[in-house]
C-alpha cells in the first residue's frame, strides 16, 4: 500500500476504520486540506477545463420559475454559472458566489466584472469548516460541490442549510458527480494510506492536466442522494441525469420551497 504525501503534510496517525458511515472532525479537516492544496495549485488549469456551461443547467432552469431575481452559487469556482444565467435572461439579477479557492475567485472576479446587468458579490468561505453566512435568494445552486464535502452528516447539514437560504417559493438545485460509474475516472483512483480512516465511497483521485496533484472525492450513490433529498424537507420537482459524453455524469435534483400564504 502506497502512502501519498500532499504538500508535505503527513497523514494523521489514526486507527483504520475503512467503510465507516461517517468521519470524525480530524479526518474531515485532513480531507479538506487535501482539496484546499489541490485548488491552490491547479486553479488556472482547473479554470481552463471549466469554460462551458453544463447541459444539465439548461434543463434544470427550464423547470423553475423565471426570470431569476437572485441566486446563491455555492462552490461557484470561476463564476461560469453567472455568465450562463446572464446569457439566458434579459433582466438583471443579484448573484452571490461562494467558494474557498482564492485563485478561482480571482478568476471569477475578473470574468464577471464586465457583466452590466448583474450585481456581483463574491465571498471566500470554507464550506467544510464554517457554516454558510446568513443570506437569502430565489435560487440556490450546488454544482460540483458535494463530492468535496467529507462525511454524510456534513453533506446533509449543508443541504439543510441551503434549504434555509431559500426565499418562499424559491428553488434549490444540486448535482452529484457520478464519477465512479465511468472507467476513465476509476482509472485515476489511488489507494489511501493503510491507516487513514475514510467513509464508504471516499476516493483519492489524481489530476492529470499540467501538474499532477491529488484530490479527495466522495461518490454520492443513489441511496445517499435520495436520503439527502428527503432530509431537506423540500418538494422535489425534477430528478434527472445529464452532462459528460455519456449524458449521465451528474445526477440533478430540483427542489422547491412552498410559497407563503
Amino acid at each position: 500500500m502506497r502512502c501519498y504525501d500532499i504538500d508535505g503534510l503527513a497523514w494523521p496517525d489514526l486507527t483504520s476504520i475503512k467503510g465507516q458511515s461517517d468521519v470524525d472532525q480530524a479526518t474531515r479537516t485532513r480531507l479538506n486540506q487535501i482539496n484546499q492544496a489541490f485548488y491552490a495549485r491547479v486553479a488556472k488549469e482547473f479554470d481552463a477545463t471549466r469554460k462551458r456551461a453544463w447541459l444539465g443547467w439548461l434543463q434544470a432552469l427550464s423547470i423553475i420559475d423565471s426570470p431569476i431575481q437572485s441566486v446563491i452559487d455555492i462552490g461557484c469556482g470561476n463564476g461560469r454559472f453567472a455568465l450562463f444565467l446572464s446569457e439566458r435572461q434579459p433582466t438583471s439579477f443579484d448573484y452571490t458566489g461562494i467558494d474557498s479557492s482564492q485563485g478561482l475567485l480571482r478568476l471569477a472576479r475578473a470574468r464577471l466584472s464586465r457583466l452590466e446587468r448583474v450585481k456581483i458579490r463574491l465571498i471566500e468561505h470554507d464550506l467544510v469548516e464554517d457554516e454558510l453566512p446568513d443570506l437569502q435568494a430565489q435560487l440556490v445552486v450546488l454544482f460540483g460541490v458535494l463530492h468535496h464535502v467529507p462525511g454524510f452528516r456534513q453533506r446533509r447539514e449543508l443541504l439543510l442549510r441551503c434549504a434555509e437560504l431559500l426565499k418562499p417559493g424559491g428553488h434549490l438545485i444540486f448535482a452529484a458527480w457520478r464519477f465512479y460509474e465511468e472507467e476513465r475516472f476509476r482509472a485515476r483512483i489511488l489507494p489511501w494510506d493503510s491507516d487513514f480512516p475514510v467513509e464508504k465511497n471516499d476516493y483519492l483521485l489524481d489530476w492529470r492536466r499540467g501538474e499532477r496533484v491529488l484530490r479527495y472525492c466522495h461518490y454520492v450513490d443513489d441511496a445517499e442522494h435520495d436520503e439527502l433529498v428527503a432530509a431537506t424537507g423540500l418538494s422535489a420537482k425534477a430528478d434527472f441525469r445529464a452532462d459528460g459524453a455519456s449524458g449521465t455524469l451528474n445526477r440533478y435534483t430540483v427542489l422547491s420551497r412552498r410559497k407563503e400564504g
